[in-house]
């Protein structure tokens, strides 16, 4: 088996999304399984559904071309605001988009016109994460021109929290989302179907015993994965946080002095020689470093501490236990960590626990291979 490698527990992470699908749809809330941060791995995917996401968010279309060629035809929206040069593949592949550029959804509806179809657009608003979004104030009269174009529909609108300015939703930012809704609804007259009130940030709103109001949908990625709120970084009660973990090979272990001085001993040659001192530690290095993963989201096992990386090695201090070369050293990873490794080619995946497929994603095929083909929606 190959030594750095991610091992998923495609289990708990089934085991995350129905927790959160039970508690948050005893307040009316669907939840909509974000797979970014996984590179739309299809067995991940197909976890969440099985765990009963209503559907999934991707922001890069190659991953949701690579979900769709391993058979998955549930919803898939496209969280990320598309790019023109992706339209028509937006509009294959994807069955609606969050959007905030009036151009962008333009060419959205000449798109699914030339494919004989219609796509669903999500209106992102501001509410202070100061990314992507439409200034409240300027919502209605973005509604009323999506509304009149050819080749889609308004299905609703959202807001992200917790993103940029890692600050948690209150309840007052989640009525005025509600209050939004409702002013859509009465300059523009369609129901507005979909209220997204944000991501895994939202679970203490949303799980609280405060009114939801016209918020029916959470996009989670963080909280099924990893189990843990994104902006403390802190477990949520109830979730697994070890579905995911980043194993790495020993390819050195020594007893080397903290720190190592060096002194001159023949300046005229500009000769150098290491100086010990008596504090004598274990420093072991690791096949992994910041081509592979976000070393500073690492988190070690107890009595190991991390010293440095560079872009193939990570250095750790084992005290005084020497640990084998040869052997492999499993760390945890946080949502930054996680996502970089999930990207990297020459990290491998390894699943285990692999749910018995319902339709969606039989006989998987590798869509890196010639011919794999694709499925269109």
């Amino acid at each position: 088996m190959t030594s750095l490698r991610v091992e998923i527990n495609l289990g708990k992470i089934q085991a995350n999304a129905r927790y959160l699908v039970r508690r948050l749809g005893a307040r009316r809330i669907s939840v909509t399984g974000v797979t970014k941060a996984v590179c739309g791995h299809p067995d991940v995917a197909e976890a969440m559904l099985e765990g009963g996401v209503t559907g999934l968010a991707e922001a890069r279309i190659k991953n949701v071309v690579r979900m769709r060629t391993a058979g998955i035809t549930c919803p898939i929206s496209m969280i990320r605001a598309p790019m023109v040069s992706e339209m028509e593949d937006v509009i294959q592949y994807c069955d609606a988009s969050y959007n905030t550029e009036m151009d962008t959804i333009l060419k959205l509806g000449a798109a699914a016109k030339q494919q004989g179809t219609s796509h669903d657009v999500i209106l992102m608003v501001e509410m202070g994460d100061m990314r992507e979004g439409i200034l409240p104030e300027n919502l209605n009269d973005r509604a009323t021109r999506v509304i009149a174009t050819p080749g889609v529909a308004l299905r609703g609108i959202a807001a992200n929290f917790a993103c940029m300015g890692d600050i948690t939703p209150t309840a007052g930012d989640m009525a005025m989302i509600s209050r939004l809704a409702d002013q859509v609804e009465g300059a523009c007259g369609p129901f507005v179907a979909l209220v997204s009130g944000g991501g895994s940030a939202n679970l203490r709103w949303a799980l609280g015993e405060g009114s939801t109001g016209r918020v029916n949908d959470l996009r989670l990625g963080e909280a099924i994965l990893l189990g843990t709120d994104p902006v403390t970084g802190h477990p949520i009660a109830g979730l697994h946080t070890d579905a995911f973990a980043l194993f790495a090979e020993v390819i050195e272990t020594s007893r080397k002095p903290s720190p190592l001085l060096t002194r001159s001993i023949a300046p005229e040659f500009g000769m150098l020689k290491l100086v010990r001192n008596d504090d004598l530690r274990v420093r072991t290095i690791l096949a992994a470093g910041r081509q592979d993963t976000d070393v500073s989201g690492l988190m070690f096992p107890s009595g190991i501490a991390f010293i440095g990386a560079t872009s193939d090695h990570t250095v750790v201090d084992t005290a005084k236990s020497a640990v084998p070369v040869g052997s492999e050293m499993k760390m945890g990873m946080n949502y930054s960590a996680l996502m970089r490794a999930m990207s990297t080619p020459d990290v491998a995946k390894v699943v285990h626990g692999k749910p018995t497929m319902n339709g969606k994603c039989q006989g998987l095929r590798d869509p890196t291979l010639p011919n794999a083909g694709m499925t269109p929606r």
